[in-house]
């Protein structure tokens, strides 16, 4: 056994997690939510930096202005899903750093003072939250439909602002049903992994 995590856990978070398109009716409350994002907020970013923004859409109103935004494939399950997050990156997120990083008070300065460094910081490092909270999702018991397939500018305009990058929307709760299609496959380790 190399992992320290026991294979139920493994199993629950990777192998058996699966992207899903039709949930169960049960409905995903905010204490669930709160709970991921008390568990996905200390996974590691540079500098310690939390661009990520959760905007979860709760009310019909607000699900049929943003399902007129996906892509057609993408909208039955937009509109049914118990709750529907829309993730993105705040590129204002330097300001937070000398609370976040006390040691280093002075990087929000030192390595964020123009505002293309800071929103390519705020995409890579808002990305890599993003599939943190995939993830912590997975360990609440719930399953999460991560989607790139709408209109990023519509969705900026219509829910966001000039400081916020939408970089994906993730419907969540419970699974109903099988996954729509098996597993694709993935890579083995000899053909992504090299040791120089």
């Amino acid at each position: 056994m190399t992992l320290a995590l026991d294979p139920a856990a493994q199993d629950l978070l990777f192998r058996e997690a699966r992207t899903v398109g039709s949930f169960s009716d049960e409905p995903v409350t905010d204490e669930q939510i709160q709970a991921v994002y008390d568990l996905m907020k200390y996974a590691p970013t540079a500098f310690n930096q939390t661009p990520l923004r959760i905007t979860l859409v709760r009310s019909e109103e607000a699900r049929e202005r943003l399902v007129a935004h996906m892509s057609e494939g993408n909208q039955p399950k937009t509109r049914t899903a118990p709750l529907v997050a829309i993730l993105s990156a705040d590129n204002e997120f330097h300001q937070e750093l000398p609370t976040l990083f006390p040691h280093f008070p002075q990087a929000k300065d030192v390595f964020f003072s123009e505002r293309p460094t800071r929103e390519e910081s705020a995409k890579v490092n808002g990305a890599l939250q993003a599939a943190y909270f995939i993830v912590g999702i997975r360990a609440a018991g719930l399953a999460a439909g991560p989607m790139t397939g709408f209109d990023f500018a519509a969705v900026q305009k219509e829910f966001l602002d000039d400081d916020h990058t939408p970089l994906m929307i993730v419907n969540i709760g419970k699974p109903a049903g099988d996954a729509p299609f098996p597993r694709s496959p993935r890579l083995a380790y000899d053909e992504v992994v090299t040791t120089i």
